[in-house]
């Protein structure tokens, strides 16, 4: 097994620059990369943190079940909790756009269920929200979009099953 190379803490400001260069490529594997190089010199940096996370969410539709556990995990090392519900709110809102995007029949409900639940954590966010940021409002709407462009995207109904004890 390889030993990685430790960054210098002066070229962290460059580093972060360059995994968000890589993200808006639409490479999230290598700001994924270079975002775990940042946190092996400096494991609460902010920025560092939230971009990694980005990156899990980029590659949800490549596969989902991995990227979305890493993706909460590293929610809860955020310090602060207007980020930590914002943030949990992205991770739920591209799940649910990523099992939109895979269109499996039956899936409607799923990503109804996703989209509220990305939906009430941006509400929390939205009453820590510093002033002038609506970034969370902005994002509630984008979920309800989806809820309302999307005849299938509905509640669940009820499940009546009773299994039978022997």
């Amino acid at each position: 097994m390889l030993e990685f190379k430790r960054l210098h803490r002066d070229a962290l400001p460059a580093a972060l620059e360059r995994a968000e260069h890589y993200r808006l490529l639409n490479q999230p594997a290598a700001a994924e990369s270079i975002c775990r190089d940042i946190l092996g010199v400096d494991p609460e940096n902010q920025q560092a943190l939230t971009t990694l996370i980005l990156a899990h969410t980029d590659q949800f539709d490549r596969h989902l079940r991995k990227p979305v556990g890493e993706a909460r995990k590293l929610v809860t090392r955020l310090t602060d909790e207007y980020h930590r519900c914002y943030y949990s709110g992205i991770i739920l809102e591209r799940e649910a756009k990523a099992i939109l995007r895979r269109a499996a029949p039956g899936t409607g409900s799923s990503v109804y269920e996703t989209l509220c639940a990305a939906m009430a954590w941006y509400e929390k966010a939205e009453a820590l929200r510093p002033e002038g940021n609506d970034e969370a409002l902005l994002r509630w709407n984008s979920c309800a979009r989806i809820i309302n462009e999307h005849e299938h995207v509905e509640p669940g109904e009820e499940d009546d099953f009773v299994p039978l004890l022997e």
